[in-house]
Parts: structure tokens; sequence; C-alpha cells
């Protein structure tokens, strides 16, 4: 079979499209012939190095949906032919409330979905939402994931509450917009650019700020007097702001830090505003679960930016790492 194995770290150019063993499953295993497969910023990091337990070769890709090509003993949940979409999270443990130290992603070093086939535990594996498209429902798993999580577990949003969500244009913030906003909070988003937060709002957030511009936060508080819920994936310098944007009893919930650390937080600033700021990653398979559910309940459709072939998977990395994308970016296998 086809795949994008990555052998050495050093950027998207050392990822190539290339002959491998198409696998077979084992006991409590399923292959599943994919359809289609959809890029995380987590895909490029890793053909950096910038990743932790790096072991290679491997084949790229967390996120994935297709057909049940075969299935091993022990399987009985699924059969040849079935329409799936996969959970890259790999053994996440027993307790909701963090992953075991077991815990990895799909895509490095389990191979992953940049490729005709990928080899599973049957576990991780749910029927395709019917309502969904193949490259709506490969483009799901992991941005969804993370945005649920974040929104509703660690985040504990209610119906009615201010959320803000910096960075718009991202897979997993734009999942937590449209998740949130299903949820019926009042959303507030950011960007560098106005023709993303113009697309926000048809989204449906309730407005948002271009953080380019000088006073931007007492803009945006002007807005909406502060937020009971950040949900944050840029860290770095920025996140001091989001200190200020907070109400007082706010949360604000990270899961990334692609602006890198936050450099001389003021502490009395956190505590004197009783801020709880609250860590994530991915999720739980009932969480999986459940943000499935939430989909299907309100029909919501991943936005998709641009499709690729499988064989020009690397084109598709250079073009995450542009920053220009608005939505998920989908490889056609």
């Amino acid at each position: 079979m086809k795949a994008i194995v990555l052998k050495e770290a050093g950027g998207p150019e050392k990822a190539s499209y290339t002959e491998v063993e198409k696998p077979a499953a084992g006991g409590w295993e399923i292959v599943v012939k994919l359809k289609n497969a959809a890029l995380n910023r987590r895909d490029v990091f890793v053909t950096h190095g910038m990743y932790p337990g790096m072991k290679l070769p491997s084949v790229l890709g967390a996120d994935g949906a297709g057909i049940v090509d075969s299935v091993g003993d022990g399987v009985e949940s699924l059969r040849a032919g079935d329409e799936v979409i996969i959970n890259p999270g790999l053994q996440w443990g027993e307790d909701i409330r963090f992953n075991s130290p077991k815990f990895h992603i799909l895509g490095m070093p389990t191979d992953g979905t940049y490729a005709e086939y990928v080899k599973i535990s049957c576990e991780n594996v749910y029927k395709k939402p019917a309502y969904l498209t193949w490259e709506e429902a490969a483009s799901i798993p992991l941005s969804a994931l993370t945005a649920y999580r974040a929104l509703m577990t660690r985040g504990e949003l209610k119906k009615g509450e201010t959320v803000f969500i910096p960075g718009i244009g991202s897979g997993v913030a734009l999942f937590a917009l449209q998740i949130a906003v299903a949820k019926g909070a009042n959303v507030y988003v950011s960007s560098s650019s106005d023709e993303k937060i113009r697309r926000a709002v048809e989204m449906g957030a309730s407005g948002g700020v271009n953080y380019r511009t000088d006073g931007w936060v007492k803009d945006l508080k002007s807005k909406i007097g502060g937020a009971d819920l950040i949900i944050d994936g840029v860290g770095g310098e920025p996140f001091k702001d989001l200190i200020q944007v907070a109400n007082a009893g706010g949360r604000i919930v990270n899961f990334g830090a692609t602006a890198g650390t936050v450099p001389e937080l003021v502490l009395p600033r956190v505590f004197f505003k009783h801020i709880d700021i609250r860590g994530t990653t991915m999720g739980s398979p009932q969480e999986f679960a459940d943000m499935l559910m939430f989909f299907e309940e309100h029909e919501i459709r991943p936005v998709i930016d641009k499709r690729f072939s499988l064989a020009d998977a690397v084109s598709a990395m250079k073009y995450m790492e542009s920053g220009d994308s608005f939505g998920k970016i989908v490889l056609d296998i």
C-alpha cells in the first residue's frame, strides 16, 4: 500500500510517499481502508522532531475515516464493510480526569492515517455519523475531541455563558466555536485577520477583535464585559492578556502553546480574580463517544479549508505551516 512515511526529522520535506506493507489485523484489532485523512498541527511538529517520544520511521497522521477492511479475533462490534471513524487517542486509561502514562496518539510512534490502510484496536473505532461526508468525518477526531473536552469537561460550559476563543481559524478553535454556539453560549473570537473574524461571525460568533490593533483587550472588554470561559491554544506572551479578559471566578482552559512559554506571569492578577487555569489535551473514549453524539444531535459539520491528494501530503503540511488556513486540511486517499 501507499503511505506517507517519516524516516528522519527535519520538516515536512523529510516525509516521503512510498510503498509499505499492508497491515494485518491481530486479536481485537481492525484494519480500515481509509477514504480520507486530515491534518493536525501535531503532524507538522512531528516532522520537525518537536514531539515527545519520537520513534521513527513512522507513518504520519492521526485523523481518518473509512471502511472496515478486516477484523481480528475477538472483534464483535464491527464487521467488514462498516463505515467508521477513528479515535486516534490510544490507551487513555481508566480515569477520565487525565490520561495514563501509556497514552499516545496515532501517527507516531504507532503508524497512522496518511495511508491507504491503518490498523488500530477495535475500541478506537466508531460508526461514522451518517450525515457526514467522508472528508467531514475524517476531519473530526483529534481537533473536535480536544475542543469538546476543553469546553465541556474541563471548562464546565453552561448555556448563556460568555466564551472567548483567541486565534480563530485553527481546527480546534473552530470546533470550539461550533460546540459553544450549539450549547447556547455567547462566543467572541480574536484573530490577526479581519476576514477570519467575519467568517467566525457567520458561523455564530457574537463578535471578535483583531489582536494586531492597539487596545484590543480594552475593545473586547467593552464589548463583552469579560469572559466566563476562555479556550486557549496559543500560550506565550498573549496568555497574560487572557487574565485581563477573564471575569472574576472565570476559567481559562489551555490545550496548546503555539506561541511558546508564558513569560513573567503576575500571579496576583490570577488569585485576586479567583481565576481557574486548567490544562487539557485530547480526551477519553467516553468523551469521544459523547462528542459524536453531540455532533449528531446538532448536526455540526466541520469547516473544510482545502483538499490535497495523499501523494501531495508534503504540500499540505507546508500549507498548514503557512498559517493561512481556516478550517481543516484534508487528504483524499
